[in-house]
């Protein structure tokens, strides 16, 4: 029987707030890609609320909503059901996917949209097109933590090596296991946008050695030696995404970004910019992301890419809604 992975949150939009303006469909909320007509103009309403949904996903890729939700009913499934392409009046492309929770019966419940970029509200939005081929590999990728160019990753030798420059089989630094081999590499170029807007946490926020940009779920490895956050444990895993101050860290959009993936035999602690940070960890929910000529070697990894053999406590974001938060973490890392 395959066993459940992590529980991993997204933020959603309810369907109702996102309608049709103008078109066939005028009228309506946004319904499953059978229901989607090109050209369509929906607009979001203005003040909707994008609310936490946690989902569990197990060994075979199924998706149900967890207890710890605060939209969805706890234990339905959740089907994925295509990415939607859409373009604002002044020409700028926007990506949702499209979730449908369903009954026991298959029947739908509700549905529900992931925006991939920046959605506005009260700004009407054409439909351009819509796909359900890649629409699992476009929600493996939101979850895959992934550095960006230009970052100087620590070799086994102790060299500084910007990521591009990097190939499979080179030695990397590992905190938990010494220097280990680089199984593959992926790169990405995305729009800079909604759920792919880097974070940039500058230089020195965190003992850094210069600014440290990453993918918004990126997890950073901080070692407390004195329990600064209340966490209870001196091991943390930090998403980068739950520093953003607006200041030290923030969220970097516009324009494009290219994001680089680090796969080894297992989950391990690198070290990137000075400071430990973790590497893609294949589960149920990132392997779609894999081109297809790994896929048939993932099983032998999936083995080894334990999500219970954690390298330390996720930190949730309510021990962080805190201002001095970053200067707490910073000081217990260091005394």
């Amino acid at each position: 029987m395959s066993r459940p992975g992590p529980v991993q949150n997204i933020l959603v939009y309810s369907a109702s707030s996102f309608a049709v303006i103008e078109g066939v469909n005028r009228g309506d909320a946004i319904s499953v890609m059978d229901d989607l007509v090109l050209d369509d103009v929906y607009e979001l309403a203005k003040d909707s609320p994008r609310r936490r949904m946690a989902l569990k996903i197990n060994g075979g890729g199924n998706i149900q909503i967890a207890s710890s939700a605060e939209i969805g009913t706890p234990a339905a499934d959740l089907h994925l059901d295509c990415s939607v392409v859409l373009m604002s009046p002044d020409g700028q492309q926007a990506e949702i996917l499209l979730l449908v929770e369903v009954d026991e019966a298959s029947n739908i419940v509700e549905i529900y949209l992931l925006p991939l970029s920046r959605l506005d509200p009260e700004t009407p939005y054409r439909i351009v097109s819509t796909d359900r081929s890649a629409v699992r590999r476009k929600f493996a990728q939101v979850a895959c933590v992934s550095f960006t160019r230009g970052t100087q990753i620590t070799m086994a030798t102790g060299a500084q090596v910007p990521i591009e420059d990097l190939i499979p089989g080179d030695r990397v630094l590992t905190r938990d296991d010494g220097a280990q081999e680089i199984r593959w590499i992926g790169q990405t170029t995305l729009r800079a946008s909604g759920e792919f807007a880097p974070i940039v946490i500058r230089a020195g926020t965190l003992n850094n050695t210069n600014d440290l940009v990453v993918s918004p779920d990126h997890r950073l490895f901080v070692y407390q030696r004195s329990d600064q956050i209340g966490a209870g444990q001196s091991e943390l895993l930090v998403k980068a995404r739950h520093l953003v101050n607006g200041d030290t860290v923030f969220v970097q959009q516009g324009g494009f970004v290219d994001y680089f993936q680090l796969l080894f035999d297992r989950h391990h602690i690198i070290y990137a910019e000075g400071i430990a940070a973790e590497s893609l960890l294949i589960d149920t929910r990132t392997r779609p992301a894999l081109p297809p000529d790994l896929i048939s070697k993932v099983s032998t990894l999936l083995k080894r890419h334990d999500p219970i053999d954690s390298h330390g406590m996720d930190v949730q974001k309510a021990l962080l809604d805190r201002p001095d938060a970053i200067d707490l973490l910073r000081r217990a890392s260091t005394r």
